[in-house]
C-alpha cells in the first residue's frame, strides 16, 4: 500500500506546475476554439469541438514530453508524430466529389493543421506565437472570403449536367 501512495505522490505536481500546465492547456483550447468557431460558422463538419480538441491534444502531447524530461530531440520526434497524425486527420476532412470533379474540405484540413501548430507552440511555451498564428488563421478564414470571391469569381459550366461552380474557400475544380 505504501508503494501505491508513493507512486501517487510522485506524480502530483506542485501548485506552480499545476497552474502552468493548466494555463497552457486552457490557452491552447481557447485558440483552437477561435479557429473552430469560424469553421462552425461556415457550416463545416470539423468545427468548434474538433479544433479545440486538436489544439488541446497537441499541447498536451508536448507538455507530457517536457514534463517527463524529454530532450529537445525527443520533443522534435513528438512534433513529427503530431504533424504526421494531423496529416491523416486533415486528409479525412478532404472529400473528392467525382460527379462534379470538385474537391471539398481543403480549407478545413488546413485550419486543422494550423490549429495543431498553435497547440504545438503553446505546448512548447511559445504562447505569443500561438496567439499571433491563431489570429492570422482566424483572419484568413473569416475575412478573406469576400476578397477571394471577387478575385476568383464562380466559373460558368457549359455542361448542363454539372452543377454550377462555386467560389468557396473549401472548393475548387480538380485538375483533369
Amino acid at each position: 500500500m505504501d508503494d501505491f501512495w508513493s507512486a501517487v505522490q510522485h506524480d502530483l505536481p506542485t501548485v506552480g506546475q499545476f497552474l502552468g500546465v493548466s494555463f497552457h492547456l486552457l490557452v491552447a483550447t481557447i485558440l483552437g476554439g477561435v479557429i473552430g468557431l469560424e469553421r462552425a460558422h461556415s457550416g463545416q463538419a470539423a468545427g468548434l469541438r474538433t479544433h479545440m480538441l486538436v489544439a488541446l491534444g497537441t499541447a498536451m502531447f508536448l507538455l507530457v514530453a517536457i514534463q517527463s524530461g524529454a530532450s529537445r530531440a525527443d520533443q522534435s520526434r513528438v512534433i513529427q508524430g503530431i504533424v504526421t497524425g494531423i496529416g491523416f486527420v486533415g486528409a479525412g476532412a478532404i472529400l473528392k466529389i467525382a460527379e462534379s470533379e470538385r474537391v471539398k474540405g481543403l480549407t478545413t484540413a488546413a485550419s486543422i493543421w494550423a490549429t495543431a501548430a498553435a497547440g504545438i507552440a503553446v505546448g512548447l511555451g511559445r504562447v505569443w506565437m500561438a496567439v499571433l498564428g491563431s489570429f492570422f488563421a482566424w483572419l484568413i478564414l473569416s475575412q478573406l472570403k469576400g476578397l477571394e470571391a471577387r478575385v476568383h469569381p464562380p466559373q460558368l459550366v457549359t455542361d448542363e449536367s454539372k452543377a454550377p461552380g462555386k467560389s468557396d474557400a473549401d472548393e475548387f475544380a480538380a485538375p483533369r
